[in-house]
């Protein structure tokens, strides 16, 4: 690992100074007054953290090793004053340099870990929906949800390379209330494990094992899970292979692919192949995607105008740019070329900051311009939009208390096959624990 003055500058923030009024009294010659990192470096040499050379230099361009990395990240560990995000954020830096911390004695990851190796995470949320699609030919072009949901993911330690993580859900649809026989109500109420796999990390690898979440183009193509595996490896650059069997006929909100799949009820096999390349405020990538089954000829000439086609052929691309740390565009692109119709999507969206479930207040906002051809789109994660759409999306999200954030999104558009307007109002409160 070879790093300069950044290293320092990250263990700044992760220690708070970087939010402090700095006072400190620099004690480094070659950092003056009018370096535009004298406050930060100043500050740290005040709590401690770093100490420079015996010259009274802190050669701020010069490569520092992992184990000086390792020095920072332990006196930053040993201060209780920082925020829930920054905590984070150390234990991340901790578990990179977990080698490095063992050697200067520090073993309270190790120790942590022996004392509690199941974690649980989980949230609690309630979402309304209200949706107006004018190309219902049962003269039902608008209607309202109710859903309450409580989700729990679990995660446990086998060794320290691998983990067992699941995601189990209970979801109770509000706007099917029924009475019951003593003139109550009641809701059925659906109980799923969503996703179960082991993951195993050695190094810049990591494999998946088992029911597990989507690994390339989980928004705009394919919010769900594949029963298979994928391994990732890489670090600015990653490469992603993955496996598996789709489910076609799951939780969609594609009624052209969930129709047919009904008809026909066969999950697909499918085999992806990414790359996405990461550094400072660029990122860029690409995907492949093969899959195979009967439910695309149940599909019609909207799909393949000879009817025999059973093959998806999706290629796709996606670039985000952050102009510093609160805006930031974003967009992705695909195109299934085995389809005839409706086999493009796309999407771009700007963001300005974003709600932090563990820092009250904070809050953010997007805009965004989606196209979901439903021979491509087979099951996009927007919450607005929905396959089939195309149109502005637009959202703000805020966070009322600490681990309790409230977000509201409006889309208005049209379907692509048709014309007919679209249109949907979206809310939600979620409780995370």
């Amino acid at each position: 690992m070879k790093k300069t003055l950044v290293s320092a500058l990250t263990t700044a923030l992760v220690v708070g100074a970087a939010s402090t009024t700095f006072a400190a009294t620099n004690p480094f010659s070659d950092v003056p007054a009018d370096h535009w990192a004298y406050d930060a470096v100043s500050q740290l040499a005040a709590d401690g953290v770093i100490e420079g050379y015996g010259d009274s230099t802190f050669k701020g361009n010069q490569n520092i090793t992992r184990y000086e990395m390792a020095q920072m990240i332990a006196k930053a560990m040993a201060k209780t004053d920082v925020s829930a995000s920054d905590k984070a954020l150390i234990d991340k830096l901790a578990a990179e340099f977990s080698d490095e911390l063992n050697n200067l004695g520090v073993r309270v990851s190790n120790l942590e870990r022996n004392a509690d190796k199941v974690k649980w995470n989980g949230e609690a949320r309630y979402t309304y929906t209200s949706t107006r699609d004018k190309s219902k030919t049962d003269g039902k072009d608008k209607s309202n949800d109710d859903e309450l949901l409580l989700r729990l993911e679990p995660s446990a330690e086998v060794n320290s390379n691998w983990h067992v993580n699941a995601r189990l859900d209970a979801s109770t649809d509000l706007a099917e209330d029924k009475g019951d026989d003593n003139h109550g109500s009641s809701q059925d109420t659906d109980v799923t494990l969503q996703r179960l796999w082991a993951e195993g990390q050695y190094g810049d690898t990591n494999i998946k094992l088992g029911k597990l979440p989507m690994q390339i183009d989980n928004n705009l193509l394919f919010d769900d899970e594949i029963s298979g595996a994928a391994i990732t490896t890489g670090k600015d650059l990653k490469v992603t292979l993955q496996a598996g069997r789709f489910d076609l006929n799951g939780d969609t909100n594609n009624t052209a692919i969930s129709d047919a799949a009904k008809q026909k009820d066969d999950t697909a096999n499918m085999q992806s192949v990414g790359l996405q390349y990461g550094k400072d405020k660029l990122s860029i990538g690409a995907g492949y995607h093969h899959l195979n089954s009967a439910t695309f000829t149940k599909m019609g000439p909207s799909y393949k105008s000879t009817g025999d086609e059973d093959n998806a052929d999706i290629w796709s691309a996606n670039l985000h740019y952050a102009f510093d740390k609160n805006v930031a565009l974003g967009g992705a692109y695909a195109e299934n070329t085995k389809a005839d119709d409706y086999k493009k999507a796309g999407t771009v969206e700007l963001d300005y900051k974003g709600a932090e479930p563990e820092n009250k207040g904070t809050w953010g906002a997007y805009a965004a311009y989606r196209y979901l051809g439903q021979n491509v789109a087979f099951d996009p994660s927007y919450d607005g939009a929905w396959a089939g759409t195309k149109g502005w999306e637009v959202g703000t999200n805020y966070t009322l208390f600490k681990n309790t954030v409230a977000s509201v999104k409006y889309f208005n558009g049209e379907n692509i096959d048709n014309g007919k307007d679209a249109e949907k109002l979206f809310g939600r409160v979620e409780f995370h624990f």
